[in-house]
């Protein structure tokens, strides 16, 4: 019994693993390329046309524009803050529950959760460091309107890493329970994350009648901004 757990162990969960980062391979050569065809580049290119009006109407806008970031603060810092709960709670897990010491197994699983949530807890924190300066370029009129999209970007790249890795953590905590839990709960995430990214044909147009990706709006295949 323990030798057919150990071969589920070897087998579901890199497969569960290479699932999340082929999917992300996939969905990063679809924003490269295709940025109008995902959410995430559909996303991005409207906040590169929200920051030029804000940076041309800044004595209207400013107060909208810092306001806005502090809603993204605030999720980002939610998120932030449940990472270090989740690490806090497995590390007294880890302590207090486990007197004995813990078998290899064990301490991969706990580790690799542990790290897990650890890198989603940097990224969320770097993405409020970036959105902190954006504030400030912003508002700044004498500052490239370029340099401050590029800078929001990154801050928003940032926080989609954070989550997406915060997912895939959230499938490894399964691994209490079996690396079947691990699989399965993987591809139901992978499937819904596909289902959120990709938008198709039908679902690009606005409520207007005009349509992203139209004539209104293209992209630089290069850089994937708004030209």
């Amino acid at each position: 019994m323990e030798c057919r757990k150990c071969y589920l162990d070897l087998v579901l969960i890199p497969l569960s693993l290479l699932l999340h980062i082929s999917y992300h391979i996939w969905l990063w050569y679809q924003v490269r390329y295709h940025p109008l065809r995902t959410a995430i580049g559909i996303h991005s290119a409207a906040r590169r046309l929200w920051v030029l009006s804000v940076v041309k109407e800044n004595e209207k806008k400013n107060v909208l524009a810092v306001q806005t970031f502090r809603n993204t603060i605030m999720g980002a810092t939610l998120m932030a803050s449940t990472c270090a709960v989740l690490c806090s709670g497995l590390a007294a897990l880890v302590t207090t529950v486990e007197r004995s010491p813990l078998a290899p197994s064990t301490t991969i699983q706990y580790v690799s959760v542990l790290l897990a949530f650890l890198f989603a807890f940097l990224c969320f924190s770097l993405s409020i460091n970036l959105i902190n300066q954006v504030c400030f370029l912003i508002n700044t009129p004498a500052m490239d309107s370029e340099f401050t999209c590029d800078v929001l970007e990154k801050a928003y790249m940032f926080q989609l890493l954070g989550s997406r890795v915060f997912y895939a953590a959230l499938t490894l905590l399964l691994w209490i329970f079996g690396s079947v839990f691990v699989f399965s709960a993987s591809v139901a995430v992978v499937c819904l994350l596909l289902s959120l990214d990709v938008v198709h044909e039908g679902r690009r147009s606005r409520k207007d009648g005009n349509e992203v990706g139209g004539d209104q709006m293209k992209v630089d295949d290069e850089k994937g901004t708004v030209v």
